[in-house]
C-alpha cells in the first residue's frame, strides 16, 4: 500500500489548494529577503517545492534556485509556469536528496512540507539531509504548523464548490497526527485522498534540529514576522549551520 503523500499530490491537489496564490508567494519571498542574508550569487533549494510558487518568485527576483519535489504532477505544472526562467526542477525524496554535500547556501522548506512520515527517524533524516547539503554558515527556513493552533482552530468538516467540483474535507486529530480525508466529486466521479502530518511541538522540533546541526536563530509565528508564541498561527524557524 502506497503512502498518502504518493497519491495526494496530483491534479486534484491543485483544485483543493487553489487558494494558494502567486501573489501570496511573492509577499512571502519578500519577507524571506528580510529574514535571510540572500545574495544573487547564492544557490537556493526550495525543498518540496510543489507547483513552484516560491521557486518561481525567487527566480524572477534574479536568485539562483532549484526546486525539488516527489510529485511529478506538481513538478510538471511548475515547469510550465516557469516558462522563460532557467529553473532546474528535480524529482526526489526529501529523505535522500540527490545533491552532493555542501552544495547549497540556503534551503527553504515551506508550508508544512515536513512531518509526513510515521517514524521519527525518517523525519530526523530529512533534517540531516538539509544539514548535509548546506554549506558552512548556510541558512535555512522551515515553515511548519503549530500544534496548539491546529488543535484550537480545527474545523471537523467543510464542503465547498470549485468550478462545479464538490470538495469535502473531514479533519481530525489522531494522537500525534492531524489528519484530513478529502472527497472530490465531479462529472468524472468521486475520488478520495488522505493527508496525515505529525504535529511536532516547538521544543521537540528545535531539539531535533539542534541534534541535526541546524541552529535556530529566529522563530516567527507567521509571515507578518510576529515572534513565535504558543498560540501562533505557524512555526517559522530561521537559522544556520556551523560545520
Amino acid at each position: 500500500m502506497s503512502n498518502w503523500y504518493e497519491k495526494s499530490f496530483g491534479e486534484d491537489y491543485l483544485t483543493v489548494y487553489k487558494h494558494r496564490s502567486r501573489q501570496d508567494a511573492s509577499r512571502e519571498v519578500a519577507k524571506l529577503e528580510e529574514w535571510l542574508p540572500l545574495r544573487k550569487k547564492q544557490l537556493i533549494l526550495d525543498l518540496c517545492c510543489g507547483m513552484g510558487r516560491h521557486t518561481i518568485a525567487l527566480a524572477r527576483k534574479g536568485f539562483s534556485v532549484v526546486g525539488l519535489d516527489l510529485s511529478s504532477t506538481l513538478l510538471s505544472h511548475a515547469v510550465r509556469e516557469s516558462e522563460g526562467l532557467a529553473i532546474p526542477f528535480i524529482r526526489g525524496d526529501m529523505r535522500n536528496l540527490p545533491f552532493v554535500d555542501n552544495q547549497f547556501d540556503v534551503v527553504l522548506n515551506l508550508f508544512t512540507s515536513f512531518g509526513y512520515f510515521e517514524e521519527d527517524e525518517d523525519n530526523l533524516q530529512v533534517l540531516g539531509e538539509i544539514h548535509r547539503i548546506l554549506k558552512s554558515q548556510g541558512h535555512f527556513v522551515i515553515d511548519f504548523l503549530n500544534r496548539f493552533a491546529v488543535e484550537r482552530s480545527l474545523v471537523p468538516l467543510s464542503v465547498r464548490e470549485e468550478e462545479n467540483i464538490s470538495i469535502r474535507e473531514e479533519r481530525w486529530i489522531d494522537g500525534e497526527f492531524v489528519c484530513k480525508h478529502i472527497t472530490i466529486t465531479d462529472e468524472r466521479g468521486t475520488r478520495e485522498y488522505e493527508e496525515r502530518v505529525k504535529m511536532i511541538e516547538y521544543s521537540r522540533l528545535r531539539q531535533w534540529m539542534e541534534q541535526a546541526g541546524l541552529h535556530v536563530q529566529k522563530a516567527y509565528g507567521n509571515f507578518a514576522g510576529d515572534p513565535y508564541a504558543k498560540d501562533s498561527e505557524r512555526m517559522i524557524l530561521v537559522g544556520c549551520v556551523d560545520k
